[in-house]
């Protein structure tokens, strides 16, 4: 470990630092509610109140991940693609004939997917979802005879499982690299990539609150300049965290931009999807469940895990010893 820690110190380093982090954030999101009146910044608050329940929820991630073990966590996240999958197909159309198909989305795949992710089967956790389940809905939504809207429903259910499922899956399986060579751990390395999407998340929408200008057009509670710092604060955590990771320190800075940039664009497929669907009447971003207005809270992660893990297995596993 670079710096001369131990896993176990970079472990308890981080979780000191990000219990900091979210407990300042509490108060300043308790304490600056109680002073806006127009209902944007209201908002804008809420937003920023719903990531800092994220940050206490990623402590439990963290202790899940190295107190507890890979199992429980494995299980906690198949738990959170069960609940988002299932506000996905909620803000969709879909029928009673429909019924088998979102049958084998919800009980075939999630544990077929994640249990493949345990024993570290990336064969199965990479193909099944995209290719045979990719395959096998279109036959089984057939096989009800109904063609109304055939394509739009099976696209539909489709699209749910590789975001809610598929992608979602990839931010543990970071956790089953065998990275012993470059004396760091996979749980690690998720806790990196993990930190570098709530930090850009996080940081966006507590600018967004307090700077405030003009909007993102597909997202009403992000400004362009809080975006901005978002991105600019998600990379300036990578850079920070580079020792806890097998990458060199520019390597960290470009996986650290890959990562942002990826969950930029998954907060805009997201929010995009909700609107299309009329999706603001039900929960969002201000929601206090963690089980409700997942889509909003989670969109940056379906779309950076996948690149990140992808990206991580190519350039430090597979092709190891080019770099």
């Amino acid at each position: 470990m670079r710096l001369g820690f131990t896993i176990q110190e970079a472990y308890v380093i981080l979780l000191v630092g990000l219990s900091l982090l979210a407990a300042g954030a509490t108060f300043y999101g308790q304490w600056a509610l109680k002073k806006v009146s127009s209902l944007q910044q209201r908002y804008r608050l809420q937003i920023v109140n719903s990531r800092v329940r994220m940050a206490w929820w990623l402590i439990v991630v963290f202790t899940i991940g190295f107190a507890v073990g890979i199992p429980t966590l494995l299980f906690f996240f198949a738990i959170i693609s069960f609940f988002l999958l299932r506000e996905f197909i909620a803000i969709t159309p879909t029928k009673p004939t429909d019924h088998y198909a979102l049958v084998i989305a919800f009980y075939l795949a999630i544990p077929v997917q994640y249990v493949a992710i345990g024993f570290d089967l990336p064969e199965i956790y990479t193909l099944f979802i995209p290719v045979y389940l990719f395959l096998v809905l279109p036959v089984v939504t057939a096989l009800s005879k109904d063609t109304d809207r055939y394509l739009e429903r099976v696209a539909k259910v489709q699209w749910g499982v590789m975001l809610c499922v598929y992608c979602v899956s990839h931010a543990p399986a970071i956790a089953m690299l065998d990275l012993t060579r470059y004396n760091s751990s996979g749980p690690l390395l998720m806790l990196f990539f993990l930190l570098v999407v709530f930090v850009s998340d996080f940081s966006a929408a507590i600018a967004s609150s307090m700077i405030g200008k003009k909007t993102v057009g597909f997202n009403a509670g992000r400004t362009v300049a809080g975006t901005a710092i978002g991105c600019a604060c998600g990379f300036l955590a990578g850079a920070a965290m580079y020792w806890i990771t097998p990458f060199r320190f520019w390597q960290a800075l470009l996986m650290a931009l890959a990562v942002v940039i990826s969950g930029v664009l998954g907060d805009l497929v997201f929010n995009c999807v909700r609107r299309s669907m009329g999706a603001e009447r039900l929960a969002g971003e201000g929601d206090v469940y963690i089980t409700r207005g997942l889509l909003a809270r989670l969109a940056p992660l379906t779309f950076a895990a996948p690149v990140f893990y992808h990206l991580t297995v190519i350039f430090f596993i597979t092709f190891k010893d080019a770099f």
